[in-house]
């Protein structure tokens, strides 16, 4: 199997357009079946509309199906369109389940009840079941291709059902043993099948203590697990530990993609509009109503200026340093933000971590604080000839920075607590409670300070 890198990419490109243009199908499958599944599904999708028909016409809906499962939902729908129905519902049959309900949990349910009613019976038994679990849960992902064996076979016994069964599982590498109830029993490695003798039995080579997920676990638990041990595929198992179904490492960094992509759609005020497949109305219909709902929160923050306007009217100088508080508070109060999040999306913040965080942030507003105040008092002392004011300008960014760091780190964690994503405590929130807060503190200290300024 061919992989691709930058060197000869495109002479790869070129030659199976050639193979294309001139309609030489042994040619173009020659080039194309050689290359690593995705590399194929790289050059397909640089292919031309035109290019593509003949495509369709050359490989198998077999072939074509490990193409489509790695596509994104649009590209899948665009492919869609250009294929005929019965090549469609013969490429689903081929598909892995796990890949037939991704697209299905997205796709229109008339036409998912049309996909659904032209597979195979056993498939659309196990397609049905895995659409019955809760989205985002370990039963919603699983797939259900994979190799069960006996306790009570043997090595030679397996390795037979291997031969047949194989092609037909998602992956090989880890065979789960099952006893008599259907209940999973251990686990065997594909290293440790083909080193055991002929006749040993599964049951005194394999490993019993077998690490499996609920059905209902959330599938980001599902991804923690599977990194923690390093697993290529976990078992799902039932309340009455019987296995259901198995998920794929390949499966679950995809996951973890989709929960960074959301997370970044969080902390940016932008989900659900990140996708650069989405086109320009609906990201506007998306991001619209965050933006709105800041404005509205900006217009607090007008309104803590014209609280002070009359101290603003007195030293008007004062003005001059506004935006620069709110940009630094904001700053500030994104990074701790960032922190925060990251801990808890990775779980290395418990209860004490919890503390250290807010100590750590704290005392690192603080010292970003006390280094910002010395510069600025120097600089407005230097510039404008007034030390007073670079005083008031100073320590108000000691203040507003110290608390910026702490409103950072603290937010996400209080709304950890109450089960909702943190990264819902998104920057451009953080930004505007720390313009507030910054500005409050600035004008406070200006205003008691004004006498002398």
């Amino acid at each position: 199997m061919t992989k691709l890198d930058r060197h000869n990419r495109e002479e790869f490109m070129q030659a199976i357009r050639t193979a294309l243009n001139e309609e030489d199908i042994f040619q173009f499958r020659d080039y194309f079946l050689e290359l690593h599944p995705s590399d194929q599904l790289e050059v397909f999708m640089r292919l031309a509309k035109e290019q593509r028909q003949l495509v369709y016409m050359y490989i198998s809906p077999e072939e074509m199906a490990e193409i489509f499962g790695g596509l994104t939902f649009m590209k899948q729908k665009l492919l869609l369109n250009e294929l005929n129905e019965a090549y469609a519902f013969n490429m689903f049959n081929h598909m892995f389940t796990d890949d037939i309900v991704s697209f299905l949990t997205k796709a229109e349910n008339a036409y998912a009840k049309e996909i659904i009613e032209n597979l195979d019976e056993n498939k659309a038994m196990r397609v049905e079941n895995l659409l019955s679990y809760e989205p985002e849960t370990a039963g919603s992902i699983m797939t259900k291709e994979l190799i069960s064996i006996s306790a009570a076979d043997t090595v030679e016994d397996v390795l037979k059902l291997l031969r047949k069964e194989a092609p037909h599982a998602e992956i090989i590498y880890y065979l789960y043993v099952i006893d008599e109830d259907g209940e999973l029993a251990g686990v065997l490695s594909l290293r440790n099948l083909i080193i055991a003798e002929p006749d040993d039995m599964i049951h005194e080579i394999m490993n019993s203590r077998v690490i499996s997920v609920p059905e209902n676990m959330d599938q980001e638990e599902v991804g923690k697990l599977i990194k923690k041990y390093d697993f290529l595929a976990v078992p799902v198992v039932s309340k009455e530990n019987t296995l259901l179904g198995i998920i794929t490492v390949d499966d679950i960094l995809d996951i973890l993609d989709l929960e960074t992509t959301e997370d970044f759609g969080e902390i940016s005020a932008a989900k659900g509009a990140t996708d650069i497949d989405i086109g320009t109305l609906a990201a506007a219909k998306k991001r619209s109503p965050w933006i709105i709902l800041l404005m509205f929160f900006g217009m607090i923050t007008a309104g803590v200026i014209g609280w002070f306007e009359e101290t603003l009217e007195t030293v008007v100088l004062l003005g001059a340093f506004i935006p620069m508080i709110m940009d630094s508070a904001g700053n500030v109060g994104t990074q701790s933000l960032t922190v925060s999040v990251r801990g808890i999306a990775l779980g290395t913040i418990d209860k004490k971590g919890s503390f250290k965080i807010i100590r750590r942030e704290l005392g690192t507003g603080f010292i970003i604080g006390l280094l910002c105040m010395v510069i600025i008092t120097l600089l407005i002392a230097l510039l404008y000839s007034q030390w007073i004011l670079g005083l008031v300008v100073g320590i108000s960014l000691l203040f507003t920075l110290t608390l910026s760091a702490a409103i950072g780190a603290v937010l996400p964690l209080l709304i950890n607590k109450l089960n909702i994503d943190p990264a819902v405590a998104s920057g451009p929130f953080i930004t505007t409670i720390n313009d507030i807060t910054g500005l409050l503190i600035y004008f406070s200290i200006a205003t008691a300070l004004l006498d002398i300024l």
